[in-house]
């Protein structure tokens, strides 16, 4: 069965939800505190985790940082206070999704199942490469090169990049590219994928690219366009 870690200081949050999650076949990992959630997260290495945002020792921020260092794990961040931006924040640092409290458990189920479905659907997919000048995107192994060296790149933003550059010179709007990598039934909204695509360009700009760009198209959204 898949495992989910559950990390919130508040028992009776983790009491339900760890509930709602062995209904839906997970095994669930429960920690109270960040530290705890980290050491659950190296021994037990869990399908996707639910991070709270404040707790004790170490808050949800930071341990999303410390996670995404080894791994591409599906990450959803819970916020309390819902404001704009910590929800920003939690996927500028590689958070998948959110969930403001107070919340419908069934609603974070389905969002745990929605991602888990996404994750599947493209593990079946064929092997493929994709090389454009100086980068090269290998669906086989989600890896990312420029000038051979790794782009260390979060699971959507590898899903995002794949998405653009296997449609060349075709624009997307956000709402498609939401539909298409999120879900039809995520509860976000399009500066989801503004804030993906800032973050993506900022690790591939390092490294210099002539001939091939995400580009911006006002009012519509995004194309990955080649110019040779």
């Amino acid at each position: 069965m898949p495992l989910i870690l559950i990390a919130d200081d508040h028992q009776q949050i983790t009491s339900i939800l760890e509930e709602y999650a062995k209904k839906e076949g997970f095994t669930p990992i429960i920690a109270l505190d960040g530290r705890d959630a980290l050491r659950q997260f190296a021994s037990r290495n869990p399908d996707i985790v639910l991070l709270d945002v404040m707790m004790p020792q170490m808050d949800g921020f930071e341990l999303c940082r410390e996670i995404r260092k080894k791994s591409n794990v599906p990450i959803i961040m819970i916020t309390a206070r819902g404001e704009d931006f910590e929800k920003i924040m939690g996927l500028d640092i590689g958070a998948d999704d959110y969930i403001v409290k107070p919340f419908s458990p069934a609603e974070v189920m389905a969002r745990v199942r929605a991602i888990l479905r996404r994750i599947e659907k493209n593990d079946s997919q064929h092997n493929n490469v994709l090389n454009f000048d100086n980068l090269s995107i290998n669906l086989e192994n989600y890896t990312v090169t420029l000038d051979d060296s790794n782009v260390p790149l979060t699971k959507k933003e590898f899903e995002l990049l794949w998405t653009l550059a296997s449609h060349k010179n075709k624009v997307f709007s956000r709402d498609n590219l939401l539909n298409s990598l999120w879900g039809h039934d995520y509860y976000g909204d399009n500066r989801t994928v503004d804030s993906h695509i800032k973050r993506l360009r900022a690790k591939l700009d390092i490294f210099e690219h002539d001939n091939w760009e995400i580009k911006t198209i006002w009012g519509i959204g995004y194309k990955f366009e080649v110019t040779n």
